[in-house]
């Protein structure tokens, strides 16, 4: 039992460990995750998934996909599905059947698979999935509508793929018994759509419960996920991997019916998205048999290479014809498609059965099926930042800075950071607050921040950080505390009530309830005001090897407060109450200060701007 206890520890800890690892280097979480459970299970072998788990391996596999895929569904919005230009329709209607038709005709000549195995094997290639294909897109910087018609074709294609194995799979069962493929076409649909029913009655039966106070807030989190389980189980019931589709309909549903209790749950059911992704990906990658892998033989390499530069490309060109979509847009989506989690599932699972009906090549897909995971995932996950960078396929600049409220004091700031290539944008519910940004050129918003509105129209993936600059502390916490969990705690930033260290004030707002204080004095919203009512500037010093930190907060007046560190790769790190960034050579503070500019002895630079 410690044994037991030691390895689930372990896998989490490395599932998690190589996505810490990837935030930290900028390299692809799901190789990382790979490479993790490969050298912990068949090179080193400190985990056994099938000692640990046993039987209960494939099911907890099972509804740790199911929890994934409903999760993804979550995150699916009609109004962003508006902006893909029709793609994810096209890909889904074209795409599908004709990677299915080009999969099966590269298994069967290149692989070397029989044809009923490569036809089935093809079905499930046609799989993406948000296990590999959402942490590739959450560490990358591509462009809103590719990432959104690669996120929507992920979730989507994925019950889809399971199906097309299954009808596959049971016309080979039934076809001894007279079965027609249409017939056996027509009574799985028939049962997906059910499953879709099924899902959509649970979506519309937590929408009703909820706001009505028939669930305590308490249990919100995990009555959503034993709804979750439950609807995947009952549609398996109904037929074999159907519950995919349940729990991708009810979580589309449940993003559509602007349902405000689920965002209450949006923290806690992300993490534990991360926890399962990280877990199952070690988990999978762990139960490699090595001996399986020495069967890999040469032709197989030819089948990869036309998989990633033949069937892929093709699909998505063929799909993607006549459409709205750009050239360099579609040649993006065209190279991504990692296979993950489903993939290696399913073909595990179906393996088993085609052996049982008498189909030897179905052992085959195992070794194929890894083969693809990683060939994917590397070529995939090493590339996308690159490819895209080439296509210049990229969101518009760097990641930079969102401040709300429209104030002589953020526009002055604005400006500044604008100077220095720093990408600014200002957010106003007035109108007429925002006509100074206007006039200089900056990035604007105009609405409520806080409305669920301003999701369809602001994008928040591209902010590394929130500053809440408006007269009203509450409104600025309230502002942090919404958006902290999408940016960053440590990412969002208001004036007002830190306190100082030396005096923090027990009246004020809980730290919990707001963003950190920005200066590192904790300076207040008022005295902010009269010091811009004052003349005071923001200042650039930059460090350099002979005018280091300490000579730069010398050469500053003694009233001056810190306020950002700008890192020479567009990296804003604030001084806050809490926090005190250490500069190096290459960085540039920016600081507030009295109106009195100074120069030291050296010239060193300390420009004033007003």
């Amino acid at each position: 039992m410690h044994n037991y206890a030691l390895a689930i520890a372990l896998i989490g800890a490395l599932g998690v460990g190589a996505q810490w690892l990837a935030w930290r280097t900028g390299w692809p979480g799901i190789a990382l995750m790979l490479a993790a459970g490969i050298i912990a299970g068949p090179v080193t072998g400190l985990v056994r998934p099938a000692e640990v788990f046993g039987p209960l391996l494939e099911p907890a596999v099972s509804i740790a996909v199911a929890v994934i895929l409903f999760e993804g569904g979550l995150s699916l919005n009609f109004r962003e599905l508006r902006k893909t230009e029709g793609a994810v329709m096209r890909l889904g209607l074209i795409g599908m059947p004709v990677g299915w038709v080009l999969g099966t005709l590269a298994c069967y000549y290149i692989a070397g698979l029989v044809w009923p195995v490569a036809i089935l094997f093809a079905g499930i290639l046609v799989v993406t999935g948000p296990t590999v294909v959402l942490p590739l897109l959450r560490q990358s910087n591509i462009a809103a509508r590719p990432r959104a018609i690669l996120k929507w074709e992920a979730i989507v294609n994925d019950p889809f793929g399971a199906l097309f194995a299954v009808i596959t799979y049971e016309y080979l069962r039934r076809s001894g018994d007279g079965a027609s493929l249409a017939g056996v076409t027509a009574s799985i649909l028939f049962a997906a759509i059910v499953a879709g029913v099924i899902g959509f009655a649970m979506a519309w039966a937590i929408k009703w419960a909820f706001p009505r106070g028939h669930v305590p807030e308490h249990l919100k989190a995990p009555v959503l996920f034993v709804a979750v389980i439950v609807t995947f189980v009952l549609s398996n019931l109904i037929q074999h991997e159907t519950g995919l589709v349940a729990v991708t309909v009810m979580g589309v549903a449940l993003a559509n019916m602007k349902l405000s209790s689920l965002r209450d749950v949006h923290p806690f059911k992300e993490n534990v998205t991360v926890l399962l992704i990280s877990g199952v990906f070690v988990l999978l990658s762990a139960s490699l048999d090595l001996d399986v892998a020495r069967r890999f033989e040469w032709r197989f390499l030819a089948f990869l290479i036309a998989l990633l530069f033949l069937v892929r490309p093709a699909t998505v060109l063929v799909s993607l014809a006549f459409s709205k979509v750009p050239w360099r847009e579609r040649i993006l989506i065209a190279w991504i498609a990692p296979r993950g989690i489903v993939a290696v599932a399913m073909s595990g699972l179906f393996a088993l059965r085609l052996g049982a009906l008498g189909y030897g090549d179905g052992g085959i897909l195992v070794t194929l099926s890894f083969g693809v995971v990683v060939a994917t995932i590397v070529a995939h996950g090493f590339s996308i930042r690159w490819v895209a960078r080439r296509l210049d396929v990229t969101a518009t600049g760097q990641r930079g800075l969102l401040i709300v409220g429209a104030t002589p004091w953020s526009l002055a700031l604005a400006r500044h950071l604008q100077q220095l290539e720093v990408a600014v944008t200002i957010s106003d519910a007035n109108w007429r607050a925002l006509t100074g940004a206007r006039q200089h050129g900056l990035s604007t918003f105009h609405g409520e921040i806080l409305a669920e509105t301003s999701e369809e129209h602001l994008d928040m993936g591209r902010f590394q950080a929130l500053a809440a600059a408006t007269p009203n502390e509450a409104y600025n916490a309230l502002v942090c505390s919404e958006f902290a969990p999408e940016i960053g705690r440590d990412a969002v930033y208001q004036l007002g009530g830190g306190g100082g260290d030396s005096a923090p004030d027990d009246r004020g707002l809980s730290e919990a309830l707001r963003g950190r204080s920005l200066f590192a004095s904790g300076v207040g919203i008022d005295e902010i005001e009269a010091r811009a009512a004052a003349g005071w500037t923001f200042r650039k010093t930059r460090i350099s090897e002979q005018f280091d930190f300490a000579a730069a907060r010398a050469a500053l007046p003694a009233e001056a407060d810190l306020l950002l560190v700008l890192r020479p790769g567009g990296q804003l790190r604030f001084f806050t109450h809490a926090t005190r960034p250490v500069p190096v050579a290459g960085d540039v503070i920016v600081s507030y200060a009295p109106p009195q500019p100074r120069r030291d002895g050296a010239g060193a630079e300390v420009e004033a701007v007003a």
